[in-house]
């Protein structure tokens, strides 16, 4: 037998189980199967180049080690049959196992269980879950031989060797639990094991004598076929004439049996029947008989008397020989000397006798016959028990289900066993029963000793197990952690409460000192105390020490802690704690901080405590690391953020507004939630609300640039179904990735309505002076990046002193809430207020105040907030009427002067008679109504408005915008609106239903209403 631990041709220990490498694409999976298939026909051309010369052994460790290495497994065998009827197969080669693990393997039954036994007798692959030892042999039980320690989750896979006439052997292999080989390299396996049998067959070991295998066959043989030969042993082949009764032999019978009478064959068959043992003599005769009926082979052992008195045992194989009709006429056999059979058959009886295990012998009707020793101190003394029922042996009573399990075990056939507690309460035995012809055969193995074992193993592997849960645990957390909070967190969690600590101080270098991270158990004056106290490569503090070291220090007790650092009585004594675990934490060579884990108590930690700590400062200490890293990265994006959002609100007479932005819990990327405030012409705003879907610095980005677009949108006066068919193109060209929700409305206080569209947007709500709220219906468009244009433009009437708030869907939706129940509490909410001010909304502190009370009440802790909130809320104030003047113009060269008659009045009435002020207004008109005059048509209106401006708009039914362009000096015209721009603080044009209008804003004198 060849017992070697091999390694594949890279060097690998195939013993050690393979990685588990993360589910790929299917074109990865494809190359992994092309090179699978590669790698097995090299391996095959390596076994090919095997030299024809080499030795059996050295032709099967060469194939098995390709074999195992192959499919990753942890070591393999190879078992084949033994020569005759033995029905034993032989461990002839392992590789990768030790020694321990292959003893129990070495004999196995051919008829057994065990998967290298049912893949040869079945012809098939055989898979088992578990590693279990094999089916026991006369004079060897595996189990005795199995090792204390057995590594748990090791499966078993065995293929058929193909041998010549059904007799086969098995190539099996270990693996570990969940590596299972896959079909590819199951047939890898039986292309190994076909190989083995092509390269063992020219040896004979597969292929026993033919002669042998005749006589295995059912049915007679002719006449000329050579008679069964007894395996090789001594033996004389005899002719038995059933016509005549003579007796011929191919040699002397003398030589084969020494001391029967030379003569016996001359008396022909009686005179051979004359010296078998009367006792054996009628079981012989109807063996013999039964044979020559069934015209088969019949085999037989039985005593034969010598010429001195004594008897010999001898075994006599025969079959029957008939002729060409089927009728019997002959006999051909072997007759061999097996004395020294019956010798050691008593020589195994008094093993057996005085065995350290309990052997009991049981007839059919499951009563005691025999039992050793060991069995009658257990069971009582042979003359007490002989005879009597087992399951009525006192000491078997207390044994649950004995006479339901026995009788199931003669049913099935098959050999089983169990194992049961001891009459004393604290002892444990294996019973195995073995069905035979006779009854049953019942083996008792105290197992005790080893049952304590595995008690004593299972509760190491629990405790095993409960710490590689730990860590597991502990290392999700730690890998979910984005903040050194978080990091905090899953330390306190995951390891102070297992360990039973009462505190935890995290520190980190900044410089050469130490700075405190966070800490739990601690008070503020001893965090305030520690901080900064410490420098990291200061070796006289516990700190320094250990990160000098780079392994965990523990110190068990204050007095420890006194004496090793004299200079930490202080912390000692604020502190308050009595044992302490320093954990360095490194990070590719690099000191980045320190944990400190301390108990309340003195208490020394054993050596899995102190191990599961060292395995765990790697770990966090990677993840410290990636929370500063993330810290830094996540301060920059959010400073980004609101840098592209609006610093401040403008302050507008037609709307009081505030807003509230809020980003999601620390760990989330930013958001792409915007809010914008826009004032137009003729006293109008632009209230807009987006949110760019995802989180991250390209959506963050994406925001600021789609703010930028509304806002230049809007100075051309576009209206809002327009704007947003020009954002979509915008986020359209961005790439298929990218979406966008939007809403955008513009506010007329002149008519209070307000014209608004949306893109997949939240509808706003709209909180009546009464207290009632609804919501503004809209269209469904999809959002922008998706939608298909154009989008629906829808206006309402707002009553004056009304509440709009606009929203993000992160304000009204979460994991816990759906939108439907958010927006009907924003609705509760909205209305609570309206009922409840006691002071106007107007005032920006006090809608400001309701901004934080709205999103304090939708939103969850910002620890819990999984996306960006952003709400904007405005009170809309109507332009009185006498703020608001409009004339009709005729359409004549008169209409100037008109016009600026119908200014200066109004000037007046409004107190505004400021003469710069009124002049230079009426050169405005004057110069917009002779455009209009001269290059548009009618009908011509001319309006002036009193906000936060002094708006005037001359509106015609052309639909052509004009420009502003530089005259040259012998140009007649062109200067016009050269002059407007140098006259009016802005001017520009808006396109309305019926035409346009082009308006000019002037600031107001300073102290005018």
């Amino acid at each position: 037998m060849v017992n070697t631990r091999s390694s594949d041709a890279n060097g690998i220990d195939s013993s050690m189980p393979r990685a588990h490498r993360p589910p790929q694409q299917a074109q990865g999976q494809r190359t992994r199967a092309v090179r699978s298939l590669e790698r097995h026909r090299t391996r095959m051309g390596l076994l090919d180049a095997v030299d024809e010369d080499r030795r059996d052994a050295e032709v099967l460790l060469t194939a098995l080690q390709q074999a195992v290495a192959e499919v990753h497994g942890l070591g393999g065998m190879v078992h084949l049959p033994g020569g005759g009827m033995s029905g034993i197969l032989y461990l002839v080669a392992d590789s990768g196992l030790p020694e321990s693990m292959t003893r129990p393997w070495l004999i196995i039954p051919a008829r057994g269980a065990a998967p290298p036994s049912r893949a040869a007798r079945e012809n098939t692959t055989i898979r088992q879950a578990d590693l279990a030892p094999p089916d026991p042999v006369p004079g060897r039980d595996p189990a005795a031989l199995w090792p204390s320690r057995v590594p748990a989750g090791i499966a078993h896979l065995a293929v058929p060797i193909p041998g010549g006439n059904r007799r086969r052997g098995a190539l099996s292999v270990l693996f570990a639990v969940g590596d299972e080989p896959g079909a590819a390299e199951c047939a890898f396996l039986d292309e190994v094991a076909a190989w083995m049998s092509a390269r063992l067959r020219a040896s004979g070991i597969l292929n026993p004598s033919p002669g042998l295998l005749r006589a295995l066959e059912d049915g007679p043989v002719s006449a000329e076929q050579s008679p069964w030969d007894a395996e090789g042993a001594p033996c004389v082949t005899y002719t038995w004439d059933l016509r005549t009764g003579g007796l011929a032999s191919d040699r002397p019978i003398e030589e084969v049996l020494p001391g029967i009478d030379p003569e016996v064959a001359v008396g022909g068959i009686e005179a051979w029947a004359a010296l078998i043992h009367p006792d054996d003599l009628p079981g012989a005769v109807t063996g013999f008989d039964m044979g020559i009926q069934l015209r088969g082979g019949f085999q037989d052992e039985y005593r034969i008397r010598r010429q001195d008195g004594t008897y010999l045992w001898i075994e006599a194989r025969a079959r029957t020989v008939t002729d060409e009709a089927g009728t019997p006429v002959k006999v051909i056999g072997t007759l061999r000397d097996s004395s020294e059979t019956h010798t050691a058959a008593a020589s195994v009886g008094r093993a057996l006798r005085h065995m350290r295990d309990g052997f009991v012998s049981l007839d059919t009707d499951w009563r005691v016959g025999f039992l050793n020793q060991a069995a009658e101190r257990l069971f009582g003394a042979a003359g007490e028990v002989a005879g009597a029922l087992l399951w009525d042996i006192p000491a078997l009573h207390a044994v649950p289900g004995l006479e339901e399990r026995c009788r199931a075990t003669v049913a099935e056939g098959e050999p089983t066993g169990f194992d049961v507690p001891g009459p004393d309460g604290t002892s444990w035995y294996h019973l195995r029963l073995v069905p035979v012809p006779e009854g049953v055969t019942l083996y008792i193995t105290d197992t005790t000793e080893r049952h304590q074992r595995d008690v004593e193993r299972a509760d190491a592997e629990r405790a095993a197990a409960e710490r590689a849960a730990l860590v597991q645990r502990v290392t999700r957390e730690l890998a979910e952690a984005a903040t050194a909070q978080d990091v905090m967190a899953a330390v306190a969690e995951g390891v102070m409460t297992p360990l039973g600590a009462s505190g935890l101080i995290m520190l980190g270098v900044v410089g050469d000192r130490l700075t405190v991270v966070g800490s739990r158990g601690y008070s503020e004056r001893f965090t305030r105390l520690l901080d900064g106290r410490w420098t990291a490569g200061d070796t006289t503090n516990p700190v320094g020490y250990a990160l000098h070291t780079r392994a965990p220090l523990c110190i068990s007790s204050a007095e420890e802690m006194l004496k090793d650092y004299p200079a930490t009585r202080k912390l000692v004594r604020e502190g308050g704690k009595e044992t302490w675990a320093f954990l360095p934490l490194a990070v590719s060579g690099r000191d980045i901080g320190a944990a400190v884990i301390s108990f309340g108590r003195p208490r020394a930690l054993d050596d899995d405590e102190k191990t599961l700590l060292t395995a765990l400062s790697g770990l966090v200490a990677q993840a410290l690391e990636r929370a500063g890293l993330y810290d830094e990265a996540t301060t920059r994006a959010r400073t980004l953020q609101r840098s592209l959002l609006p610093q401040a609100l403008p302050e507008l007479p037609e709307v009081t507004t505030a807003a509230r932005y809020q980003p999601a819990k620390q760990g989330a990327d930013v958001g792409g939630d915007w809010y914008d405030v826009i004032p137009l012409s003729a006293a109008r705003v632009a209230l807009v609300i987006g949110d760019v879907m995802g989180h991250g610095m390209a959506e963050a980005a994406t925001m600021g640039g789609l703010r930028t677009a509304v806002r230049t949108l809007s100075e051309l006066e576009l209206p809002p179904d327009e704007i947003l068919g020009h954002l979509n193109d915008i986020v359209g060209d961005l790439g298929t990735d990218a979406f966008a929700t939007c809403l955008y409305g513009i506010y007329d206080p002149v008519t209070r309505r307000l014209s608004y569209a949306s893109a997949g947007h939240p509808p706003p709500a709209v909180a009546h002076p009464d207290g009632t709220v609804t919501f503004l219906p809209v269209a469904p468009d999809p959002p922008l990046g998706v939608a298909a244009p154009p989008f629906e433009a829808l206006e309402t009437l707002l009553p004056a002193d009304s509440l709009l708030a606009l929203y993000s869907d992160g304000l009204v939706e979460s994991k816990e809430r759906d939108v439907v129940f958010g927006m009907r509490h924003l609705a509760e909410l909205l209305s609570q207020s309206m009922h409840t001010r006691s002071v106007s909304l107007a005032d920006a502190p006090d809608l400001d105040a309701l901004c934080a009370t709205l999103t304090s009440a939708l939103l969850p802790a910002q620890s819990a907030l999984c996306d960006d909130a952003a709400l904007l809320l405005a009170r809309t104030h109507p332009l009185t009427p006498e703020n608001v003047s409009e004339w009709p113009l005729p359409e004549d060269p008169m209409a100037a002067g008109q016009a600026r008659e119908l200014v200066r009045a109004q000037l007046t009435d409004w107190g505004l008679a400021d003469e710069d002020l009124v002049m230079t207004t009426e050169l405005l008109v004057s110069e917009l109504v002779g455009n209009v005059v001269r290059h548009a048509c009618g009908p011509i209106r001319l309006r002036m408005l009193r906000s936060r401006t002094l708006t005037c708009e001359v509106s015609d039914a052309s639909p052509t915008t004009p420009h502003i362009r530089h005259a040259s000096a012998t140009d007649e015209g062109g200067r016009g609106l050269q002059l407007i721009s140098a006259l009016c603080q802005r001017w520009g044009t808006r396109h309305t239903r019926t035409g346009k209008s082009i308006w000019t804003e002037q600031p107001l004198p300073t102290g005018s209403g």
